[in-house]
């Protein structure tokens, strides 16, 4: 997909450039004399690739795993299992309890419950007065979120954005997740060997506060049947921030846990509900990302069911949607961590299914707590960035990675260039269609001396056209290296270099893809409209059908259509200034025949998207025509002649002689063939 976006997002720069390496020879240069040496290789090669073939193999069996390498793996290995089968042993359980419970909920004599609390105490030893209790929740909540904390596993069973709708639900806050479609537990081992999970036991309110800046703290406690021994949740959440946190804090753990137990196994699944229109795009830009301590990223594919295994140590996980994401965020490091992203059916109203099994260190005489964060919020990168303010470097989070802004060079223009200015252009209060189109004017004036240098190169071989026709007809197909000394002698007497209209366009491409990346990633367009499109961020369909054609989809976007015209004329006009001749022919079919392969492939894209391409098209359009008025073919050819006139035999440029030179050792690879066939 990329590939193709490649051309289409300059497309002044594609047909140029195409239009110019076929108009200076450039392809011919490449010919079967040119690659023969490389298909006949001589001894020494075949050598060479031998040692490498050696080198790769001696590697692979030195870098081979150990003895202890393959134990840890194992170990890892089992670990998991283990923990697979503590969950089910934790669910078996709980499902039994409640049989127990169900039984002898009518009888009311002492003997029953007196053989139901002997039921509960054997099941979950100290855990016991744990074990019951009634479901709910207890909401802390400020300006930007609302969280449901429920009693029965102490987890956040729901978590609502205040200032966002879903799509197509003006009324409701924007849920992330809520009942069953999140789970967070711990696996505790009881000092009688029970395996328990903190998702099948009740906690009771231990306090629940605000003070006067507006920091809500709620404690939770996990009770045991032991005198001054037990485990509290303690959830934080600041006045105006996205941010909860979540500390544990055991309390002489060790009467009622096995002594050996260090580390706590985590176990966090979360399915991410459908949140946009366009579920194609929310799928792509939804994954799971995770950071290393140190501030390396990496993610699971997006596109396909995928699982990583770490060893090493990590600050944070995090379940991405397009435009929102929860993050779980340790206070030390997360260690032997297994993460599963899995797509799912385009049925479901979910998107995505994400797991993670992890440990982290635990000190059961409670010490040391166990710290966490949670982050539930957009994806806005000013917001995520800000989360790193005043922080050591080694210490920062680096969320706003989170934000998809392109190859590393075009993430650096987005940074320092395309946010900002759009930043400052949203600050003026003004609509957000007027904020892409000044965004698109600025843009087009950073180029546009590297589009003038680019379309002033055409112009000179457009005015040298009639000259490189007599060359042509003078050296037949044939002769093709004696037509292109003759051409490149041409060029070097009208002092035009066959790159000077390549290079300005490649200088202008990282600002133009810069704002590929940004318009559909930016949350700002989120449920804004423009004209017709009732959300720049998605599609604007105007026709919708109900059987999908392969590609194309079930609609049509307008902004899209209206792009695809306006590049239709672009095309038109361009081409009319193009040399004619056989050898454009077929540039000129593909030029035509590629707005409309881009109208399939952009016809799901953000409407915002679609709309700036739209706009930068008819300001490409206007440019050409400045251009064309500004430089007239009669100036630049009496330039041309003064130059050749002043130059006379100044040294070619390096290119040209390198271009010479490689054809001199074609012609003396052609004779010393032509000889050895007479020999033969």
């Amino acid at each position: 997909m990329h590939f193709f976006v490649f051309f289409f997002h300059i497309p002044f720069f594609f047909r140029n450039f195409a239009c110019f390496l076929v108009s200076k020879n450039i392809f011919v240069t490449f010919t079967i004399k040119k690659i023969n040496p490389i298909i006949y290789m001589d001894k020494n090669t075949w050598i060479g690739f031998g040692l490498i073939a050696a080198i790769i193999i001696g590697f692979s069996f030195i870098n081979r795993p150990s003895k202890e390498e393959l134990a840890e793996r194992q170990r890892m290995q089992d670990s998991i299992a283990a923990i697979r089968a503590m969950e089910q042993e934790a669910i078996l359980l709980s499902e039994k309890l409640a049989a127990e419970q169900a039984q002898t909920q009518n009888v009311t004599t002492p003997e029953s419950a007196e053989a139901l609390a002997e039921q509960v105490a054997a099941l979950y030893g100290p855990f016991a007065p744990s074990a019951l209790g009634e479901e709910g929740t207890i909401t802390i909540e400020n300006e930007k979120v609302r969280l449901a904390i429920a009693l029965r596993g102490g987890r956040i069973a729901k978590a609502e954005l205040k200032e966002y709708k879903a799509y197509g639900d003006s009324i409701n806050n924007l849920c992330l997740f809520q009942g069953e479609e999140s789970h967070l537990s711990f696996t505790l081992i009881t000092n009688n060997s029970r395996i328990l999970s903190t998702e099948n036991l009740y906690f009771t309110v231990v306090s629940q506060s605000t003070d006067n800046e507006g920091t809500t703290t709620l404690a939770m406690r996990l009770n045991t049947n032991i005198e001054d021994c037990y485990m509290d949740f303690v959830y934080t959440l600041a006045a105006d921030d996205y941010m909860v946190d979540m500390s544990i804090h055991p309390h002489n753990m060790q009467w009622a846990l096995a002594q050996n137990m260090s580390s706590l196994e985590m176990q966090w699944n979360q399915l991410i509900p459908q949140q946009e229109k366009g579920r194609k795009f929310e799928e792509k830009y939804a994954q799971l990302q995770y950071m290393f301590v140190g501030g390396d990223i990496e993610k699971l594919s997006e596109m396909k069911a995928d699982r990583a295994k770490e060893s090493a140590r990590l600050k944070w996980i995090a379940y991405k949607d397009q435009f929102f994401s929860t993050v779980l965020i340790a206070g030390d490091a997360f260690e032997s961590t297994q993460m599963e992203s899995t797509p799912l059916n385009a049925l479901s109203r979910h998107i995505k299914e994400y797991k993670t099994t992890a440990s982290l260190p635990f000190d059961i005489i409670g010490k040391k707590n166990v710290d966490l964060k949670y982050y539930f919020g957009p994806n806005h990168y000013n917001t995520l960035k800000a989360y790193d303010k005043d922080v050591e470097k080694s210490e920062r989070l680096h969320l706003n990675e989170l934000v998809p802004l392109g190859w590393k060079i075009v993430a650096w223009i987005n940074k320092a260039l395309v946010i900002p200015m759009f930043d400052l252009f949203s600050s003026w209060g003004l609509h957000i269609g007027v904020v892409i189109l000044l965004m698109t004017l600025v843009i087009k004036l950073i180029i546009l001396p590297f589009v003038f240098a680019s379309y002033k190169s055409s112009a000179k071989m457009r005015v040298l056209k009639p000259q490189l026709d007599e060359i042509n007809e003078k050296y037949p197909p044939e002769k093709m290296q004696e037509r292109q000394q003759a051409t490149m002698a041409l060029y070097q007497k009208a002092g035009v270099s066959p790159m000077s209209g390549c290079l300005p366009m490649l200088f202008q491409f990282p600002v133009l893809m810069a704002m590929f990346w940004f318009l559909p990633t930016a949350i700002e367009l989120r449920g804004q409209s423009l004209f017709w499109a009732d959300d720049l961020s998605t599609y604007d369909a105007i026709i919708t059908w109900n059987t999908s054609i392969p590609i194309f989809g079930t609609h049509l976007s307008l902004f899209c259509l209206l792009m695809t015209i306006v590049n239709i004329i672009y095309t038109h006009i361009t081409m009319q200034s193009q040399a004619g001749g056989q050898e454009m022919k077929m540039m000129k079919w593909m030029m035509y025949l590629m707005p409309l392969m881009f109208l399939f492939f952009f016809n799901d894209y953000a409407a915002g998207l679609s709309y700036y391409y739209f706009v930068s098209l008819l300001m490409t359009i206007l440019q050409t025509m400045i251009f064309r008025w500004a430089i007239d073919d009669k100036k630049v050819l009496a330039e041309m002649e003064a130059n050749a006139k002043k130059k006379g035999n100044q040294k070619k440029s390096g290119f040209a002689a390198r271009l010479e030179a490689m054809q001199r050792e074609q012609q003396r690879l052609a004779r010393e063939n032509a000889k050895a066939q007479m020999r033969r």
